[in-house]
């Protein structure tokens, strides 16, 4: 019997590296959330790495829609997805200026 290794659950670092590699925030937090979901779906018991909140402002989402900024999101991060990331709460904006904050989405 051949055994898989598990691959390494996703961390805050590399979720902000490979944001930045691909859409080039001019802000960007990411926060694990995981330790807020213990016992629910998609938790593990190490309270890291399944759930996470990303909050990006890019002048690469100019002109798109919500959901286009989400889908745009989501396909960076795909990959993590498949090493076991859950959730993931996104707020993304357009940043032409760099300097705007996240808001929430109306």
């Amino acid at each position: 019997m051949t055994i898989t290794p598990t691959p390494p659950l996703p961390t805050t670092a590399a979720l902000e590296q490979r944001l930045r590699e691909r859409l080039q925030p001019d802000r960007l937090d990411v926060i694990d959330e995981s330790w807020q979901h213990a016992g629910h779906m998609g938790a593990n018991e190490a309270g890291i790495g399944t759930h996470f909140r990303v909050q990006i402002a890019s002048h690469l989402f100019t002109g798109m829609s919500r959901v286009a900024r989400h889908r745009l999101v989501y396909d960076s991060l795909q990959d993590f997805i498949d090493q076991g990331l859950h959730a993931l709460a996104i707020e993304a904006e357009a940043s032409p200026t760099g300097t705007a904050p996240i808001t929430k989405n109306p």
